[in-house]
């Protein structure tokens, strides 16, 4: 039986309309299936088919006969991938799809020149490249894997990535050794501010400032991921995450409540919820410590300081960690306690969590990077809100805190094609996939975007409405021992837990900064 193989292309229209919507599968079959069997992609021959981040479902073998699965011998399969690869290296942009026709019985009808290129080992160059981006997001390998990482390659084809995380609890010590010892891959995801910066001052980040692109990001979007003369600009800005509330709908309805506005309506609706006995009101423990401090403290805060200014304000030495309006949200964390249920204390991130899932407490103290996750787990509808205001009128503030970066690694041995994927995070194409992608995580780019989760739209629709800020520890304050980010941890666990007053705390973790912190130096 003899098979040739066929080349047929088609370009997918990249166009902004019609990345306002996804073709469903069954569509976007009829639309091929005229003309081209779409599900014999030679080109991705390992890989399933995508279109838009769908995939085309099934695995196939890389032969077609009318348009069904035809068994042939080892050595056939062999030769017409072969010939398949071969066309690989000669196609254009945009998804390429071959058809093996059924011709006549026998090898023999195909063409001699492609047997004889094959048989007598002449190659064609090769020019595709693999690129390796380290991340600690190990929750994200399939949305790079089976969204981003097709659409990059659809565009760059002769480039291949691979995405290769590491438990986060591990990625700082592993990254900082891989990189030391040339181990480490092409692309590094940046954290912000202190640890990224040490890895470029160690000579591990090539300097990516001129890059095609950077002009899409604004100045306080880069500074996570600058020198401190904000000269050098050694990690391309890709994510944000926002602070805010999750909250069980189908508990508020059935109790007849609102989204709280204001401070009094908060504590409201938590007093409600704890009146009514079924629910705990709100799921936060405090035996992992850090969330007290970032899903709290960092999450009510900004309302108080006042955000940016605030925040610069302490940098600059002009406001003290003892001020009121520093110490004034450790007395509002301390009124959490009776809402959190029994045994909070011992409780850890993980387990209250799972009181939110499993519907058990009706408000869970969120950052944006919950939402993917808690998708998987309710069976209820969620909603969220804002840190509320102190009294009605009063202006948002929110965390919308830079999360996280993509760098070059200084001894890549690929870096014309690292910098080519650096400038496609840029892009507007990067930012919509990303965002549609990842609910919760949101590009920094100055691309308009929106996402298709409706929790995560509604933290993304704060952006329009509340001032924005960062934790406040995380620029220069958290440089050196003791390190200020971590003494904010047991800051606001003894805010909730009563072991320490407001003031006090202040107090001390302003004696903790002044033992080591200039301001203006």
């Amino acid at each position: 039986m003899n098979f040739r193989c066929v080349k047929q292309s088609v370009r997918i229209s990249h166009s902004k309309a019609e990345n306002s919507r996804l073709l469903d599968i069954d569509s976007f079959n009829s639309v091929l299936s005229k003309d081209i069997d779409f599900r014999h992609p030679c080109h991705t021959h390992s890989r399933r088919l995508y279109y838009y981040g769908k995939p085309v479902t099934g695995w196939f073998k890389p032969f077609v006969r009318n348009g069904k699965h035809d068994e042939m011998t080892g050595f056939s399969d062999m030769i017409i991938h072969g010939i398949c690869q071969i066309f690989r290296s000669w196609r254009q942009p945009g998804f390429a799809f071959w058809n093996l026709e059924e011709k006549s019985p026998g090898l023999p009808g195909l063409p001699i020149a492609i047997l004889t290129l094959m048989i007598s080992g002449t190659a064609i160059p090769q020019t595709s490249k693999t690129l390796t981006l380290e991340s600690w997001r190990s929750a994200d390998r399939m949305a790079w894997e089976e969204i981003i990482i097709p659409a990059f390659e659809a565009s760059h084809p002769s480039i291949s990535l691979e995405f290769r995380p590491t438990e986060p609890t591990r990625y700082d010590a592993e990254i900082a050794y891989r990189l030391e010892t040339q181990t480490a891959g092409d692309l590094i995801t940046c954290r912000p501010f202190d640890q990224s910066l040490a890895l470029y001052e160690a000579g591990y980040f090539t300097d990516i400032g001129n890059l095609s692109g950077m002009e899409h990001f604004s100045s306080v979007a880069k500074s996570s991921w600058q020198t401190d003369d904000g000269t050098t600009t050694y990690c391309v800005p890709v994510a944000s995450v926002i602070h805010g509330f999750i909250y069980n709908r189908e508990i508020f309805k059935q109790l007849g409540l609102d989204s709280p506005i204001t401070e009094d309506e908060f504590f409201a609706v938590l007093e409600r919820i704890r009146t009514d006995g079924r629910w705990i009101p709100m799921a936060m423990g405090l035996a992992s410590r850090w969330p007290a401090a970032t899903m709290g403290y960092n999450n009510i805060g900004p309302t108080y300081w006042r955000g940016e200014k605030g925040r610069l304000a302490l940098i600059k030495g002009r406001q003290k960690l003892d001020d009121e309006p520093w110490v004034a949200p450790y007395r509002t964390l301390s009124r959490w306690r009776q809402y959190l249920g029994e045994g909070y204390a011992n409780r850890s991130y993980r387990e209250s969590q799972a009181l939110f899932t499993r519907g058990r407490a009706a408000i869970y103290p969120a950052g944006s990077w919950e939402i993917a996750g808690f998708n998987a787990e309710v069976e209820f509808e969620m909603g969220a809100f804002p840190p509320p205001v102190r009294k009605a009128g009063d202006e948002c503030y929110i965390s919308d805190h830079f999360d996280m970066g993509i760098g070059l690694n200084s001894g890549s041995r690929n870096e014309a094609a690292a910098l080519r994927f650096l400038e496609w995070l840029a892009t507007e194409e990067f930012a919509t996939l990303y965002v549609r992608a990842l609910p919760g995580f949101y590009p920094l780019s100055s691309h308009e975007v929106t996402s298709v989760d409706p929790v995560a739209n509604k933290f993304l629709s704060w952006r329009r409405n509340c001032h924005q800020t960062i934790r406040y520890a995380a620029q220069y304050l958290s440089r050196s021992t003791p390190d200020l980010e971590q003494e904010s941890w047991d800051a606001a666990v003894r805010a909730i837990a009563g072991k320490a007053k407001p003031e006090d705390i202040g107090a001390q973790l302003q004696c903790t900064l002044d033992l080591w912190y200039q301001p203006g130096q």
